[in-house]
């Protein structure tokens, strides 16, 4: 069993379908909807999809403890719990593929398989550059800068320049209108962490997918994440950041397809 931690809130989540149990982590500026949106109807055919938002996103209120990568492990392990999951498959997307790596080494006896988008170790310069000019952005409240940097690198160079000149302000209002309160906090939680030491001792099968179109989270951290794991798959998607919005049907079967071969 998983305790809350001290100062963060219950984490409010949605649970889908039945079977199997299926866990899903965030990311930074994001919610569990909108990052998994291709993936839960899909997965909750079969399985029992868990989904909850991270303090600061969706529904769940900020915490008033910071945010750690070890809290936020925590935290979704207990969701997990209350949802009466005594195992399950992780799936983390960016910054939840910290986490995702985080709970899968403290609670081991607990994860089945991992399955890691855009994800990361530990954050390379480019990252943690991106991560200083968010919160800084934020502090000022300059939301509309803060909604074109996200835009810059986080679609990929082709999916950004299909968007016709006439709805680029749409597209910016509509990320600066979508800003999760948590997510300054969740831009630390990435900038800090470090789950490089956890990579060796994951036993579980897992996929590695690389967004190799990505600004923010290089697909080489990916890679990197990759052969860290000892027996990890890897795959590509030809994709930005945002897989969601951009390889939808391509992400969603190479997850599909990989739970579907190990059994999980």
């Amino acid at each position: 069993m998983a305790n809350l931690p001290e100062g963060y809130p219950p984490l409010h989540t949605t649970v889908h379908g039945s079977g199997p149990g299926v866990l899903l982590a965030h990311g930074a500026s994001g919610n569990v909807r909108d990052n998994f949106a291709p993936l839960i109807p899909a997965l909750a055919e079969r399985h029992t999809v868990v989904a909850p938002d991270f303090p600061g996103s969706g529904a769940t209120p900020r915490a008033t403890a910071p945010l750690t990568v070890d809290g936020l492990a925590d935290a979704l392990v207990a969701t997990a719990d209350e949802a009466g999951l005594g195992t399950f498959t992780l799936l983390g997307y960016s910054m939840g593929t910290l986490v995702a790596v985080r709970a899968a080494a403290r609670y081991p006896e607990r994860v089945r398989g991992l399955v890691l988008t855009a994800g990361l170790a530990k954050a390379d310069n480019r990252v943690l550059a991106s991560m200083d000019l968010w919160r800084s952005l934020l502090a000022a409240g300059d939301l509309q800068a803060f909604a074109r940097v996200v835009a810059l690198t986080g679609f990929g160079e082709t999916f950004f320049n299909s968007v016709p000149e006439r709805d680029l302000q749409a597209l910016y209002d509509g990320i600066a209108a979508g800003v999760p309160a948590g997510t300054p906090e969740q831009a630390t939680v990435v900038a800090e962490s470090d789950t490089t030491g956890d990579l060796p001792g994951l036993a579980v099968p897992t996929l590695v997918v690389a967004t190799v179109h990505d600004l923010l989270v290089s697909p080489a951290l990916s890679r990197e994440l990759a052969a860290g794991i000892p027996g990890a798959e890897y795959a590509e998607l030809g994709s930005g950041h945002v897989p969601a919005a951009e390889r939808p049907e391509e992400w969603r079967k190479l997850v599909l397809d990989f739970i579907g071969r190990h059994g999980l």
